[in-house]
């Protein structure tokens, strides 16, 4: 039935203006609880009636179609366009219309429109209708031309038209200049107060958002729930646990009223500051929930690193939506169960909801740490196919995921398709530069990123000192880091000084780095005497390895690593006894070596290898290779390195020492590979630990033996082994 043809209104009595006495068209008034196609069947007789003559009438049915809870602007404007002359009230009607909607340009034609082709001049409501489309558009310039012809009417000082600025300028990242207009505003509301605090929190700039909340508390003026949802995030993103709790017992003591919003709120913060236990009391009371309360819950497992919890609550939901399926993808990936975060992908494809950005930046991040390329490549064809659009999160997920997965070619590839790069895209690439071992390369994307005078930031440095470090560039290293602070205004993290003891550590400049060390303007950490202990292992200095462990312990007293390294040192350097001291300490303080495992993706299944693995389906023949493996490289002189053994403490019991070194994880995934992956295709291999010297061997003579390429990944960096040498020239 077409709105425009047939109605159900009665119109018995009805004249040339009987229509506008009839109790029908009163309906119209309740616009804000009438559904769409009630006001289509009051529109029907009044095209049948030829009542648009009726301005009041037209007019009316302009509003309900533009201001109901599910406006229809096609009909709204079709309404507008034969009111034969629109006022003023029409006018801001339909530009405020616009100005909500998913396309607010059109609001800003209109009053472009407006001025051009009536009498009349912007009012104290067309103003803020105007300036809420300019910052639905992000339109700076635009804004700004409003602010200035506001300036210039009546309504200069119109707390409405102020508002409305202070909450623009804050959507286009100009915060100083909303912070301006508010300590203008003359008579400020609570929404002007809102509108600030919301936007310096929203900017992550939550110390001075709490002030506002302080000054506005201290006067006149009463906080409202929509102030207390600002300052809750506030606290949540400052993670102040102690003042979100005081945040929460102001709300009760001042009665504020707590719709779902605020609880939400509430719960949001108590997630944000790690109190799981306050969040899980707060959602057990809670008589409603939405997906937002859910979902929150769901998080805060997540984060808490209770996924067990997570997926219970997920399992309890009424409903799943996008973002209740990215809160446990993303929970599973960061809590390092990226073949579980896979398998939540693949289940929430066959429901019918979409992924959206964060489910593929997720996703992307779980293939990175699998190096699952095939995975990877489907993805990114997937967004291909649904056009996702490719912004910088994306872009950058992308880049970091083929780095990872060590296609380096079609990182690449991804960076240079992007007309627009922002500071994470180019520090991304520079990053996977960097674990390539291409040092060179990454310092000269460094310097076209300035020449595109993209400013750099913190992690930009830490991969530029890092592509230092893995290709021993030290005077490059030394320079990029005296730069930092004086011509770039950036002051050096503890992970910037761990770059640089890196750097000078594995150039065998021990003492420097350790006076580096020392030196520091800041506290130290782990990274800085974790790298000098590396270094040392690598240059078999004893007494500063056992200095350098001796502070790395006393910052972690649980880190493994640290054992493991000093481990290392002393079995290179024929020390038995210290073996057997730390294999005691780590038995007697409970501290047990993290296990090796080694990972492979053949047709699109990523296969896991543990240290002396007899779990996978095709044990056996992994096993028949492997002898093969071994008797063909003694044929070419490859001699067990013995005393790697003891890199790995619990290893040797498994049999003798070269037995030991042949259960080595990323010998059996090797061996896997050679079997499941075709020549001449890569075997990709991804490693949680540093690759040991036997294997690193072992794996270049494969690779002449067999004539196969083998790019493993190690905790570090990047080996590409062809034709019996390995891209990183033996320095890791």
């Amino acid at each position: 039935m077409h709105p425009f043809q047939v109605s159900s209104l009665p119109t018995t009595g009805t004249t040339s203006h009987g229509f506008r006495e009839h109790p029908a068209l009163a309906l119209l008034d309740g616009y804000k609880s009438i559904d769409a196609a009630r006001i289509k069947q009051i529109h029907a007789p009044m095209l049948r009636l030829s009542l648009f003559s009726d301005f009041h009438s037209a007019t009316r049915l302009l509003t309900a179609y533009s201001l109901s809870p599910h406006p229809n602007l096609v009909y709204a404007r079709r309404v507008f366009d034969q009111i034969p002359q629109p006022n003023l009230y029409s006018w801001n009607t339909l530009i405020r219309a616009y100005a909500s909607s998913s396309d607010p340009l059109v609001a800003l034609l209109l009053l472009s429109q407006m001025l051009h082709c009536s009498c009349f001049t912007p009012d104290k409501f067309t103003f803020p209708f105007a300036i809420k489309a300019a910052a639905g558009l992000s339109a700076l310039k635009v804004g700004s031309a409003l602010h200035a012809m506001a300036v210039k009417s009546p309504f200069h000082s119109d707390v409405f038209v102020l508002n409305s600025l202070i909450h623009f300028y804050a959507a286009c990242g100009e915060l100083e200049l909303s912070y301006q207009v508010f300590e203008k505003t003359p008579q400020k509301d609570v929404v002007s107060w809102n509108s600030i605090i919301a936007a310096f929190s929203r900017a992550g700039r939550c110390d001075e958002a709490l002030e506002l909340f302080s000054k506005m508390e201290c006067g006149d003026l009463r906080p409202n729930d929509v102030t207390m949802v600002s300052v809750l995030s506030a606290c949540g993103k400052k993670e102040d646990l102690e003042l979100g709790k005081w945040i929460h017992s102001y709300i009760e003591m001042n009665d504020i009223p707590k719709d779902l919003i605020l609880i939400n709120a509430i719960l949001d913060m108590y997630v944000k500051c790690g109190s799981i236990e306050d969040a899980k009391q707060l959602f057990d009371k809670m008589t409603e929930r939405d997906s937002v309360s859910w979902t929150t819950m769901l998080a805060g497992y997540a984060k808490a690193g209770e996924l067990d919890a997570a997926r219970r609550v997920f399992d309890s939901m009424p409903q799943h939506d996008i973002a209740s399926w990215n809160a446990l993808i993303s929970g599973y990936e960061q809590n390092g169960q990226p073949k579980e975060a896979l398998a939540l992908f693949n289940e929430s494809q066959l429901s019918d909801v979409r992924p959206d950005q964060v489910t593929l930046v997720a996703t992307l991040s779980a293939c990175s740490q699998l190096g699952a390329l095939e995975l990877g490549c489907w993805i990114h064809a997937y967004m291909e196919k649904n056009n996702f659009n490719l912004n910088f999160h994306l872009t950058t997920s992308l880049i970091d995921m083929y780095s990872k997965c060590g296609d380096l070619e079609k990182a690449l590839h991804v960076f240079k398709s992007v007309e627009k790069k922002d500071v994470f895209v180019w520090s991304a690439m520079i990053a996977g530069l960097a674990m390539h071992g291409k040092g060179k390369a990454a310092l000269d994307l460094f310097s076209q990123m300035q020449d595109a005078q993209i400013p750099p930031n913190h992690v930009t440095f830490t991969n530029i000192l890092r592509a230092c470090s893995h290709a021993g560039l030290v005077y490059q290293g030394r320079l990029f880091f005296s730069q930092m602070q004086p011509i770039y205004g950036i002051e050096p993290r503890v992970e910037h000084y761990g770059c640089m003891v890196d750097i000078l550590g594995r150039a065998g400049l021990l003492e420097e780095a350790e006076e580096f060390i020392e030196k520091m303007p800041i506290q130290s950490g782990a990274s800085t005497w974790g790298a000098l202990l590396a270094a040392c292992v690598l240059h078999k200095n004893v007494d500063l390895g056992e200095y350098a462990c001796k502070r790395l312990l006393e910052l972690e007293p649980g880190n493994d690593g640290a054992y493991v390294l000093l481990s290392n040192l002393y079995a290179k350097t024929r020390k038995w006894d210290g073996v057997a001291r730390l294999r005691k300490q780590m038995k007697d303080t409970g501290i047990k070596k993290e296990p090796g495992c080694s990972l492979v993706e053949v047709n699109g299944v990523v296969h896991e290898f543990l240290v002396g693995d007899t779990a996978h389906a095709q044990s056996e023949k992994i096993y028949l290779k492997l002898d093969e493996i071994t008797s063909k490289l003694k044929e070419v002189g490859y001699t067990p390195d013995s005393a790697q053994v003891l890199q790995d403490i619990e290893e040797e019991e498994k049999g003798t020492k070269e037995r030991a070194l042949y259960l080595h994880s990323e010998k059996l995934t090797i061996a896997y590979g050679l079997i499941s992956i075709k020549s001449p295709a890569p075997i990709r291999i991804a490693k949680n630990l540093r690759i040991c010297d036997d294997c690193h061997s072992a794996a270049k003579l494969i690779s002449s033996v067999y004539n196969r390429q083998i790019y493993l990944r190690d905790r570090y960096r990047f080996h590409h082994f062809k034709d019996g040498s390995c891209s990183c020239m033996d320095y890791w």
